[in-house]
């Protein structure tokens, strides 16, 4: 196998790797995908070109460029002289991915100790759970503060 063919190979495992993480992270599988082709060719790709790339319809790759760009993952670019729209990462890609995250935790941080406001004074050992459970997303929190702060700093 000559090097091209291995890193076709190793670029088509690392698509469909991505797109299995996404799906874990509630994004439809096809956004990690699309996501994951950009991350790894590192220039923009025009939107037909996604399309055959991945071997999915039209209408599939427009949700997912839809999802992605909401997120501020990625961003649509034009060309001169072209009339196709391109894709390429955010420049900030990763401090939005984690900014997400840390709005998820502390969202469920703040449903936790909703709860906890509605327990009788008498449950007890109830809320030494939940509050337990309350501070595991403040410490996921607060390291995810730290990550965002060190990911959106600009590069010199």
């Amino acid at each position: 196998m000559d090097t091209t063919d291995q890193i076709d190979q190793v670029r088509d495992d690392f698509i469909m790797r991505m797109g299995v993480i996404a799906m874990g992270e509630g994004l439809p599988r096809m956004s990690g995908q699309v996501f994951a082709m950009l991350v790894f060719e590192g220039e923009p790709i025009a939107f037909g070109a996604l399309s055959r790339r991945l071997s999915v319809s039209r209408a599939t790759i427009s949700t997912s460029i839809r999802v992605l760009e909401e997120r501020g993952l990625i961003r649509r670019v034009n060309k001169t002289g072209d009339r196709q729209d391109y894709f390429q990462l955010a420049d900030d890609a990763y401090a939005a991915m984690t900014k997400f995250a840390l709005a998820g935790t502390r969202h469920a941080k703040a449903e936790i100790n909703d709860t906890i406001n509605k327990l009788p004074t008498e449950a007890d050992g109830v809320r030494a759970r939940l509050d337990s459970f309350a501070e595991f997303y403040e410490t996921i929190s607060t390291a995810l503060d730290d990550v965002a702060t060190r990911v959106s700093k600009p590069k010199i």
